[in-house]
This record gives structure tokens, sequence and C-alpha cells, in this order.
């Protein structure tokens, strides 16, 4: 699966688009798999071989997603975004309804904006239910229309798994496998750390840090959203 990651600067403004420093993964298939989400997903659970790292490449999803080209492999990315800088001024709310900062809507424009300027619109879009992150995404919305009219899902468990070490992963799995569609190619899934970066760090491989409005981008390659579980190395 490869992996870039998108940041922001203190100044809001783009730092850094994409990190080429993350060796590229991508899942593969191999035979033909259950319909169930694999629990293979998770980068290195069928080799101990370390990759070489390479630098990655982003390219547009063009002319995939007629009748014929679903029939066949194709590039399936997932945005693993956390939520943008929320405000601590009023202490009496409860973490679960903390709205944003003015730095934090600032943020959630200027990735919205990356995302459109690097191709990445989200078909699905799975979202925590927490203030912080319905706020972000409702900016993204309002900033670039391929956001408001993609399928949105509140899911209230991604405030809570985020929380719980290292079941993030499996439970995003769950999640996108459930909601998911074989025609849907990219789907974004918003939420907080640690379990954000937890699921970015090892559905890659990689050691990821994800601060407030960054975005972990990954591409794989399948049929389907559950067929995508055979992991192996570019």
């Amino acid at each position: 699966m490869g992996v870039g990651i998108l940041q922001l600067n203190s100044k809001s403004t783009m730092n850094a688009a994409l990190c080429n420093i993350y060796p590229i993964f991508k899942f593969s298939e191999t035979h033909s798999q259950p319909s169930r989400c694999p629990s293979s997903w998770i980068a290195g659970r069928s080799s101990n071989r370390l990759p070489t790292p390479r630098s990655l490449v982003i390219e547009t999803v063009e002319d995939q997603v007629d009748g014929e080209a679903r029939s066949e492999s194709v590039a399936r990315r997932l945005i693993l975004l956390r939520h943008a800088k929320s405000s601590w001024t009023d202490r009496s709310l409860r973490d679960h309804d903390r709205p944003l900062s003015k730095a934090g809507r600032a943020d959630a424009i200027n990735i919205s904006h990356k995302l459109q300027q690097l191709g990445w619109i989200p078909e699905l879009i799975l979202c925590s239910d927490a203030m912080r992150t319905r706020e972000t995404l409702k900016i993204m919305q309002e900033q670039v229309r391929g956001f408001s009219e993609a399928e949105v899902h509140f899911i209230s468990s991604f405030y809570s798994i985020a929380a719980m070490d290292g079941q993030t992963a499996e439970h995003l799995q769950q999640a996108i496998c459930k909601f998911s569609r074989d025609e849907i190619l990219t789907v974004m899934c918003m939420g907080h750390n640690r379990g954000w970066e937890e699921a970015a760090s090892m559905f890659s491989g990689a050691s990821i840090e994800l601060k407030t409005c960054n975005a972990a981008l990954l591409e794989a390659t399948g049929k389907s959203w559950e067929e995508v579980g055979n992991l192996s190395f570019l």
C-alpha cells in the first residue's frame, strides 16, 4: 500500500504536500477471496521482509469507473484524516462536544483544496460523530463540491475506538467493508488520535505521525475492498 502524508504548518498553509519518505506497499489478489473483510490488510502479516523504500507517485484515477473496468483490479484509495484543531475556550464542554478553533477552521479549508488539487476526492466518507470531526467535514463540504456529493455516514464508535490501543485498524477495515461497494474507489475515514496514527502505521508498515488536519493517503489494488487482503510489496 502506497502512503503519502498531507501536512499543514502552523500558519495554516501547505507544508510538503507529499512526503516521499515512506516505503510503498500495495495489496494484490492472488486467488479468489472470501466475501468478508480480510484480516491481512495490516502490513507485515504475510511477510517479515522489509521492502525497499521508493518515492510515492500519485496518479489520478481516470476512466476506471465504467462497467468494463469494474471486472478488473483497480486502484483503491483510503484517506485517513485526523480532525482539524479544536478549541479549549469553553472548559465546561465534554471532549466530544468541543468545536474547532479559528486555526482549525482555516486548516480544514486548506486541506479540502489540497485534496482536490491532488485528485483525492472520496465517494464515501466515514466520520466520527464528535463535534470537531463534524465541523471539519462541514467546512470541507462547503469548500469543495466533491466532498458534499460523497455518501456520508457518521459512526459514533470512531470516537471511542481511537482511544483503545491497537484496535482502530481492524475497526476501520470492518467499517469500510460494511459501507463500501465495488464501484467506490476512494474512501475517507475521519477521526482521532491515537487510533488514526496507529491505523495508518499498521496499514502501511511505516511509523506515521498525524497532527491535527493531517491526512495519510494510502493506495491499494483490487476488484473490491474485500479483495485487497493479500499483502504484497511493490
